[in-house]
C-alpha cells in the first residue's frame, strides 16, 4: 500500500485518480480549496485517509496545504493535478501580485515539491497544449502582453513539465514524471472535449503506485501509459534551472538539495 497526496482533488480528474488508487488499496489524500469543497470531496469518495484544504492560488495558501499534509506523514506520492484551464476570459491577479494561472498551475506545484518531505514518486499533470507554450520568463505575470487564456495556459504546462524534468535532474533518487491526460470533458475540459475520461486518470495513478517496470522512470513525459516526445525546452538543463531560481525568487523557498 502506497501513501498518496492529490492535489485539486474535489472533483473532476483528481477525484477519479482518488478512486482509482483506493480501488487499488492505497491510502488517499484529497485536497480541497474550501473547507465546502472538502466535505464534498469527504462524501464523493468517504474512503479518503485524509483531506487537507487550502486554496493554492496563494503562496499562503500552500503552505497551509503542505502543513497539513506534512503532519500526517511521509508520503510515497504525490500527484499535481491541481489547475486553472485554457478559458480564463481575463488576467487576474493574486493576492501575491502574480497573474493566477501560473500561480496555481505552476508555482503552487513548485512551492507544494519544496516543502512536502520527499516522497518517492512525483507525478505532474501536463497537457498536449504544452507544445504551443513558452518557457521564457521575462513576462510570466503577463504584465505587458495583452491577455490571453489559452497561452497562458499552454505555457504554464509547458512549465509544468520544465519543473518535473528539473527536479527529476536535481533529485536522482525521485521519479519525477509527466503526464497528458487528454483533452477530456471535465469542468475545465468542457463538455465538448473529445477523448477518453476512462484512460484520463489512469496513466497518473499507475506511475504514483503502479510495479509495472515501465514506472520506474523519471523525466519521462506520459500519455495512456506510453512515453512520448517532452517539447524541447523541458530538456534544457537552463531552462529548468532559469524556472527554479525564479519560483525560489517569488517564495523565498529554494528546491531543498
Amino acid at each position: 500500500m502506497s501513501r498518496i497526496l492529490i492535489t485539486g482533488s474535489s472533483d473532476g480528474l483528481g477525484l477519479m485518480s482518488a478512486r482509482h488508487l483506493a480501488d487499488e488499496g492505497h491510502a488517499v489524500t484529497l485536497h480541497a480549496r474550501t473547507p465546502e469543497r472538502a466535505g464534498d470531496a469527504r462524501e464523493a469518495l468517504p474512503g479518503a485517509e485524509h483531506v487537507v484544504v487550502g486554496d493554492v492560488s496563494t503562496i499562503a495558501g500552500v503552505r497551509a496545504v503542505a502543513e497539513q499534509a506534512a503532519s500526517t506523514g511521509p508520503f510515497d506520492a504525490v500527484i499535481h493535478n491541481v489547475g486553472i484551464g485554457y478559458r480564463e476570459p481575463r488576467r487576474v491577479e493574486t493576492v501575491d501580485g502574480l497573474e493566477h494561472v501560473f500561480a496555481v498551475n505552476v508555482l503552487a506545484p513548485y512551492l507544494l515539491t519544496a516543502l512536502l518531505p520527499r516522497p518517492r514518486r512525483l507525478v505532474y499533470l501536463s497537457s498536449g497544449m504544452a507544445r504551443g507554450g513558452s518557457a521564457e520568463l521575462d513576462d510570466l505575470q503577463w504584465e505587458h502582453r495583452r491577455w490571453n487564456g489559452a497561452q497562458a495556459y499552454s505555457d504554464s504546462k509547458l512549465l509544468d513539465t520544465v519543473l518535473a524534468f528539473g527536479v527529476a535532474r536535481r533529485w536522482p533518487d525521485v521519479l519525477a514524471n509527466t503526464v497528458e491526460p487528454g483533452w477530456v470533458p471535465t469542468r475545465m475540459g468542457g463538455p465538448g472535449a473529445p477523448d477518453d475520461m476512462a484512460l484520463a486518470p489512469v496513466t497518473q495513478a499507475w506511475l504514483a503506485a503502479g510495479e509495472d517496470p515501465a514506472t520506474q522512470v523519471t523525466a519521462t513525459h506520459f500519455r495512456h501509459q506510453r512515453p512520448r516526445p517532452a517539447p524541447a525546452p523541458a530538456e534544457s538543463s537552463s531552462h529548468q534551472d532559469a524556472l527554479l531560481d525564479y519560483c525560489a525568487g517569488l517564495t523565498g523557498t529554494p528546491l531543498p538539495t
